[in-house]
């Protein structure tokens, strides 16, 4: 998977059928992480699926200045929830 580079703005994270409240949990992860943004993304399917994720996916924004230290913090969140949940899905802006 493609990694973060210094000033890329923003991504959209996507992680297929993982649930509100664990999205939550990544959001609130990497919230502490120096000027990381992040905001849940609404589900935009007409249909109701069960197994389905009630979130479509996450926004990160960077900061202008992602020092090593803070983009490896990054990396090993996003990677942690992967190997725990699900493979995730990267969409940079």
């Amino acid at each position: 998977m493609p990694q973060i580079t210094t000033g890329q703005g923003r991504e959209q994270i996507t992680y297929p059928g993982l649930p509100l409240a664990i999205y939550r949990e990544v959001a609130a992860h990497l919230r502490q992480v120096a000027g990381i943004k992040t905001e849940l993304i609404s589900q935009d399917s007409q249909e109701f699926d069960y197994n389905q994720s009630q979130i479509g996916g996450l926004w990160i924004e960077y900061p202008t200045h992602l020092n090593d230290r803070d983009r490896a913090l990054v990396e090993a969140i996003l990677s942690y929830y992967a190997c725990r949940y699900v493979a995730y899905q990267r969409h940079f802006s």
